[in-house]
């Protein structure tokens, strides 16, 4: 019996495994972003957008691409959250490439579902392209980027770990580690594509997921379940979840907003110092066991 449910599973994976392929391949996608010649300090710029931040020195440092909620960088409101994740990657010796998906193609949103060829695919696609962006620099240790996701972006931080979706997206550009804050781990259904699963069952690098068991837009349960069907079948994943936390526990701008969501749940957001200041510790601890340092 338990080798027919391990077949069964297989089976099941590779019929996922191919139509994740095939959305790929069927979802028509928006232009290539054009990422920042030169990186930048803090103070030169007043709102978060798009932009390259370096330590002090030479190098070589290692990176992190750090990619934005469904709202994206913020038009009537700065998402501040993405720019202090920018800092506080820059204090702790990383390069930082914080990329925008949505402003440069005049998107406002994501959260109800794609625009503007904005769909998941191109996600990951915009996510390995800085990746393969910051190779060019002399100061970026070019076995040493990650990326780190947000809620949308914690979604292309999850599908940028299956080898076949970064494959499809970007030939020969990995990540070597990935962290994805509040994702949703279900299953997508676009209207003229084939279904697929954020959680693939081809992950073959290190992948971190935090949840909140208090969220309501992207329940903790639904990643816990796949993620330890993954890591059952060897996939290198772990996963933490905060118990009384909301959606976008790091949004201080979004402290008590309130919305109904794509799916149709009600969703309230609570910003949490102790959360935020707690996932930050785990994301560099896991990125430092990650991508160790050479000698």
């Amino acid at each position: 019996m338990r080798e027919f449910r391990s077949i069964i599973r297989c089976t099941f994976g590779a019929i996922l495994f191919a139509a994740g392929t095939l959305a790929l391949a069927q979802q028509p996608m928006a232009r290539d972003l054009q990422f920042p010649a030169e990186p930048v300090a803090f103070s030169a710029i007043d709102r978060p957008q798009m932009a390259l931040f370096k330590p002090a020195g030479a190098g070589p440092f290692p990176a992190l691409v750090l990619v934005h909620q469904c709202g994206g960088l913020g038009t009537r409101k700065p998402n501040e959250s993405m720019l202090t994740w920018a800092k506080e990657a820059v204090a702790r010796g990383y390069v930082a490439l914080l990329i925008d998906s949505l402003g440069p193609r005049g998107v406002d949103t994501v959260c109800y579902g794609p625009k503007g060829g904005l769909v998941f695919a191109r996600g990951v696609r915009d996510a390995l392209q800085a990746a393969e962006h910051l190779q060019r620099f002399d100061f970026v240790d070019k076995k040493r980027i990650a990326v780190a996701g947000y809620s949308w972006g914690a979604m292309v931080s999850v599908l940028a770990s299956s080898a076949r979706w970064s494959g499809n997206a970007l030939p020969g550009v990995r990540f070597a580690a990935a962290v994805a804050f509040y994702p949703g781990c279900f299953t997508i259904r676009p209207p003229t594509a084939a279904a697929y699963e954020i959680v693939q069952p081809d992950i073959d690098r290190p992948l971190l997921v935090l949840a909140g068991g208090q969220d309501t837009e992207t329940p903790a349960e639904e990643c816990v379940a796949k993620l330890g069907e993954a890591k059952a079948s060897g996939a290198p994943v772990e996963w933490h979840v905060y118990p009384q936390a909301t959606h976008c526990w790091d949004c201080r701008n979004l402290d008590g907003f309130s919305k109904t969501d794509v799916r149709g749940n009600s969703v309230t957001y609570r910003y949490s110092m102790d959360y935020t200041t707690d996932s930050l510790q785990r994301m560099f601890q896991f990125l430092d066991r990650a991508m160790p340092s050479r000698p």
